[in-house]
């Protein structure tokens, strides 16, 4: 049976239908990168916990051209990027919904300007958390409804398209070429992505590689270099990496910060210097893998869970690489952040602040303190036994200080409570 984990206090209450969980998504596009014109069908299997008189879809300004119901044309509304649909009353169980539609995609407004697809100078990037993904395909877009994809792509031959998943097949007719890719392990509709640019590819370890535009190849090979060494360390530390390849695109025009996609991540060309002087950043969205994609905030309040994590890789990475340990990084932070604003909880910061830095480093800060009061050796098997635990699944702040608890007979408590619903910074153990 399908069980909400939506907070009482959605960030996001008009994305997403509760109703209904998606299963597999299925889509088939056909895009001209010059004309930004893409056309699609998207096909979904679904599942009901009761019947249900409506549905609705998160999709944006496009012209739908028709929508099926487990195969029969039902009437359906379009405005402010809902796709409502009137099926009829529908029993409990699986069905399926076929959606055609077609326009030319663009970013999503937010709080922090546009997202999700989005035209480079001369390709896409799909960056799309939290709420861009309804800007290429229509979707339930809530991050806890996880599901299977199958993103087929067709574009003119001078380009490479690079998805979530692993390439099937890739074939060729006349101009244009199809790229097929599958993503078995359960995504999030913010984490589906799809790269398309003049991109050459380079393998960095198994199963790891990195895609880039040919002029800057020997800066990103050498800034990339040490990723093979990264995915280690991190097994190591969090637990075997939860998807079956890793790819790094880096695009041929500057963005405001890296992103992740699931087993993907995406840099601009002002990230690669040839002196690895962005790596930090390298090793951020390498964690993400493990927290934000395999283990997903069931709810948008808990975004600590997915950045405090990365941002701890850091460190982590700092310290086994030769630079400034945990400890140092940690006390660094922490003078920064008292002299700032004690003015958010970090365990619900609110919508607007999903991305402050304070976010980010109070979460490092955070599993930092608890580090020190637990020893090396048991936090590293916490986290292991928290990423096995929620391996492909949602989670919640409630579900890791209840894990922390019984590990540790209670007595840390006291001492998470502080740094996750308190406003005022507490000191370092």
């Amino acid at each position: 049976m399908f069980v909400s984990t939506t907070p009482r206090r959605p960030y996001f209450p008009a994305h997403g239908d509760d109703g209904y969980r998606v299963e597999h998504y299925d889509l088939s596009l056909d895009y001209r990168v010059p004309a930004n014109r893409l056309d699609g069908i998207a096909r979904l299997s679904a599942v009901a916990p009761g019947p249900l008189d409506g549905l609705a879809l998160d999709l944006g300004a496009f012209r739908v051209g028709g929508v099926l119901v487990n195969g029969e044309a039902v009437r359906f509304t379009h405005r402010g990027g809902r796709l409502h649909l009137a099926p009829g009353r529908l029993a409990a169980g699986p069905f399926t919904v076929e959606v055609r539609y077609s326009g030319s995609p663009r970013p999503v407004s937010s709080h922090w300007g546009g997202l999700g697809w989005e035209q480079l100078t001369d390709g896409v990037i799909v960056a799309s958390q939290p709420i861009g993904a309804p800007s290429w395909f229509p979707c339930n877009d809530r991050p806890d409804d996880k599901a299977g994809y199958r993103i087929s792509v067709t574009t003119a031959s001078p380009y490479t398209v690079i998805a979530n998943g692993e390439l099937v097949s890739r074939r060729q007719a006349a101009s244009t070429t199809t790229w097929v890719y599958e993503q078995a392990e359960p995504m999030a509709s913010y984490l589906a992505s799809v790269q398309i640019g003049r991109y050459r590819q380079a393998d960095l370890g198994p199963g790891t590689r990195v895609a880039f535009p040919a002029r800057l190849a020997s800066r990103v090979r050498h800034d990339f270099e040490r990723q093979d060494r990264m995915m280690e360390v991190f097994s190591e530390r969090f637990g075997p990496y939860p998807f079956g390849s890793y790819t790094a695109v880096v695009v041929d025009d500057e963005l405001e910060i890296p992103v992740e996609a699931q087993g993907m991540s995406i840099f601009g060309v002002n990230h690669v210097d040839g002196r690895r002087g962005q790596e930090r950043l390298v090793a951020h969205e390498l964690a993400h893998q493990w927290f934000g994609n395999s283990l997903t905030a069931a709810g948008w309040c808990d975004i600590w869970l997915h950045e405090g994590f990365a941002a701890y890789a850091e460190w982590i990475w700092s310290e086994v690489s030769g630079g400034a340990t945990a400890d140092d990084l940690a006390v660094r932070w922490h003078r920064r952040l008292a002299a700032l604003p004690q003015d958010f909880v970090l365990a619900d910061p609110g919508a607007p602040r999903l991305f402050d830095d304070r976010v980010y480093k109070r979460g490092a800060l955070t599993l930092h303190a608890l580090r020190r009061a637990m020893g090396d050796a048991p936090f590293f098997a916490l986290l292991r036994e928290w990423t096995a635990g929620h391996r492909h699944g949602s989670v919640t702040t409630g579900q890791f200080t209840d894990l922390v608890a019984r590990r540790t007979a209670g007595p840390l408590e006291g001492l998470l409570s502080g740094w996750l619903y308190g406003s005022r910074l507490p000191a370092l153990p």
